[in-house]
């Protein structure tokens, strides 16, 4: 099937259904400077692992490796701006055809893009906490305490070591990414993946819980011969044509 005819195929699936639901990955991030995690010569757990700076072991036990060594990545990733892949996934929710999104990234640009109905299952950059008395605190005072050299930054009501609010290796899932699935799994006719391998679990396993898919992503999936549209372009150019196309 060619590149127009698969565009037209898959504006003609969101038509037919009444309950789309995106999940995005790293890959709708890429147009925006961020990296994504596999693709060859440029993923950036090819050149990190991240298990060894930036796991809820390590921040424990060795906070200044975490973040010197880890936190730099989760700086420079609050400050990017939405694409074009964001704006027109917050475009198809406003017109309907989307009912709303599950991301695996915690950059937050699909909020920033004026999506609505989203659920960031590992978490985002606009906050972090305490791990002592639990205080709140913008994530900005996180970044400047670190370039300030306050290693571990600490909290000013309890001398606590503050965190990220994004859910690291060894992390449990938050409690609403159970209520989720049920609702994937009661509600979701048909999913619309966009930039993500389906490797990483559990969110990987959501587009199990409904029969329709169609994906989008530079590489190939494991759920690649159960999806009715694969289309392997850049992603920003596809979501862009087929928002033209409906």
């Amino acid at each position: 099937m060619e590149y127009m005819e698969q565009i037209k195929t898959l504006a003609d699936l969101l038509r037919r259904h009444n309950h789309v639901y995106a999940l995005t990955g790293a890959g709708i991030s890429t147009d925006s400077g961020i990296p994504d995690f596999r693709s060859p010569g440029t993923g950036i757990w090819e050149k990190v692992d991240p298990m060894a700076v930036s796991s809820v072991d390590v921040l424990h036990n060795d906070p200044r490796l975490f973040y010197e060594a880890g936190f730099a990545r989760f700086a420079k990733i609050s400050g990017a701006e939405p694409n074009k892949g964001h704006i027109v996934l917050a475009e198809l929710e406003k017109e309907g055809y989307l009912k709303g999104l599950v991301t695996q990234n915690i950059d937050g640009l699909h909020v920033k893009a004026g999506s609505n109905n989203v659920w960031e299952v590992h978490g985002h950059l606009r906050t972090g906490y305490c791990l002592g008395c639990k205080k709140k605190y913008p994530f900005e005072e996180l970044v400047q305490q670190v370039e300030l050299k306050r290693i571990p930054p600490v909290c000013h009501n309890c001398y606590g070591m503050l965190r990220p609010d994004v859910v690291l290796f060894g992390d449990p899932m938050p409690t609403f990414f159970f209520e989720l699935q049920h609702k994937i799994q009661m509600e979701c006719d048909f999913m619309l993946v966009v930039g993500s391998s389906l490797v990483v679990y559990p969110v990987a396993d959501l587009p199990r819980l409904t029969r329709n898919m169609a994906i989008i992503n530079n590489q190939p999936t494991d759920y690649d011969p159960r999806a009715e549209v694969v289309i392997r372009e850049d992603i920003s150019k596809t979501l862009t044509d087929l928002k033209r196309e409906l």
